[in-house]
């Protein structure tokens, strides 16, 4: 989608449909009451006929007004003013949206704020709005013929500003904005594909592409060769029970300077998990395809860093394979060498993604890393704890931890602390391995996130357990593209371009 900015006279902008905002009690504010004014009070005459109190998300489009250039305008509800946040504008852009686009309004002006919201500076406001705006643009139809595609899809969208001192800043949050919503859109987009399409290879594939299309950006695919000449015993396990190879794909962003170390994402890559020979119930397996979704979100922040050519060196990693029950798969009590040396005895086979990444998070360790991050659909656990609003945040650094709860707070993308204390490490004690690759039904999550805290002691490291986030069930069953939003905010923080 392309973003604009205008200032100036707003009655006088032409565009085939105005957006503005309404507040609880039609009360109308800012662009909205400039507006009106320019109508001789013709908005303010019409809302008192009811057909708009100013609830969130309610709508009324309006044609032919006397005064404006604009075609037509859409009144949408922002709720009381007192209790106007981000989240609020948020829904209220995302019902307009579906408006114009039933409207066939490929192109549209938004002048949605007149006061911002309670906890939004104009950066904030505008990029949200660019944000929300994309992501109910987005359509799922690689697999089918979308019937419910809008004949005319918003295309263009303009955001007015009230002052040419405003601009500039303005044009970078749409920048960042819409850099932002493309990497959650291919996040999205590679977590709906289903699983025969989107496969270990296809994700390699889909590396290539992103290097093809970013001269800078370096990539490059281990094969289950190379993996199996630098030990990787606990990922390659994992690959025998499909005929699907696995593949450790490593992207590199050399934003920065020569000698400043990466930032490293980490990403589980399990493009289908049917649990192994510990296999899981029929019910809802098709979600399993959404395994990868760690995986996604790390394409996802590693094209968001490309489009803006981020100051950073940033490096993607992200370790592909299948979970699938076969003659030559996992079995409970089988013990595997990870490439960290570390003996490992699988206990069930369906916590196969902390052994994959265990071995990419030793892998990790060549790059001399500033820090560390993976992020993985790893344990039912964490949905129990957490729900589906936050992710799981797991590390034993207090700033790091703040670093990244900060940032998620700053892209309404939140994640939560949990403990990772050794008291839990006990769990994980095996009579045969050097650890056990569950630690029991207590604590699932925190288990999970202290077997991995063993591959990971060679620099700072955070884990991210995105299993409640990373895509909805259901009628509106389809990926997120969470995390991108948070890692995407603290790369532009840590790339220091937004000091």
């Amino acid at each position: 989608m392309e973003f604009k900015i205008k200032t100036g006279e707003i009655a006088n902008h032409k565009t085939p449909c105005l957006v503005l905002g309404v507040f609880d009690r039609r009360k109308l504010i800012g662009p909205s009451e400039d507006v009106d004014a320019a109508t001789n009070g013709r908005i303010g005459a019409l809302l008192k006929k009811g057909d708009l109190d100013g609830e969130t998300g309610q709508t009324l489009i309006l044609y032919d007004l006397p005064g404006l250039a604009a075609e037509r305008v859409l009144l949408v509800g922002l709720g009381k003013k007192k209790d106007f946040t981000r989240a609020v504008a948020r829904k209220a852009i995302a019902a307009a949206t579906d408006v114009l686009q039933k409207a066939r309004c490929g192109d549209a002006t938004l002048a949605l704020y007149g006061p911002l919201p309670s906890d939004a500076d104009l950066y904030a406001g505008l990029r949200d709005l660019v944000v929300a705006t994309e992501d109910r643009v987005y359509r799922y139809a690689e697999t089918k013929e979308d019937k419910k595609a809008p004949k005319t899809p918003l295309k263009r969208l303009t955001l007015w500003v009230g002052s040419k001192e405003e601009t500039k800043e303005a044009e970078r949050a749409a920048a960042h904005g819409s850099a932002m919503a493309s990497g959650i859109a291919l996040a999205k987009e590679l977590g709906n594909l289903p699983g025969n399409i989107c496969t270990p290879s296809y994700l390699a594939d889909q590396a290539h592409k992103l290097g093809k299309d970013f001269k800078p950006l370096k990539v490059e695919i281990l094969d289950e060769d190379k993996m199996a000449d630098l030990g990787m015993g606990a990922l390659l396990s994992v690959s025998r029970g499909s005929r699907e190879p696995a593949k450790l794909i490593v992207m590199h962003h050399r934003g920065g300077k020569s000698d400043a170390k990466p930032v490293v994402l980490v990403g589980k890559g399990l493009t289908f998990d049917a649990g192994g020979i510990s296999l899981k119930p029929a019910a809802d397996m098709d979600e399993m395809k959404y395994d990868m979704c760690g995986g996604a979100s790390v394409f996802g922040s590693m094209l968001a860093a490309c489009q803006l050519d981020l100051p950073i060196n940033l490096i993607g990693v992200v370790p592909a394979s299948e979970n699938l029950p076969d003659g030559a798969a996992n079995k409970p009590g089988d013990i595997v060498t990870s490439m960290s040396g570390q003996t490992i005895e699988i206990l069930n086979t369906d916590a196969e993604g902390r052994l994959i990444l265990c071995d990419a998070l030793t892998y990790c360790e060549r790059f001399d890393p500033a820090v560390v991050i993976d992020m993985a659909t790893l344990t039912g656990a964490c949905v129990v704890a957490l729900g589906k609003h936050p992710a799981g945040l797991f590390t034993a650094d207090d700033k790091l931890a703040e670093e990244i709860t900060q940032a998620g707070e700053a892209a309404a993308d939140r994640a939560w602390r949990m403990p990772l204390w050794d008291d839990y490490q006990s769990q994980l004690d095996s009579n045969f391995a050097d650890i056990a690759n569950i630690g029991g039904r207590d604590a699932g999550a925190v288990t999970a996130a202290c077997f991995l805290s063993r591959f990971a002691k060679k620099y700072r490291w955070a884990h991210l357990d995105i299993a409640g986030i990373a895509w909805n069930s259901g009628k509106e069953k389809g990926g997120t593209g969470r995390p991108v939003a948070l890692l995407t905010q603290l790369l532009l923080e840590r790339s220091g371009v937004l000091n």
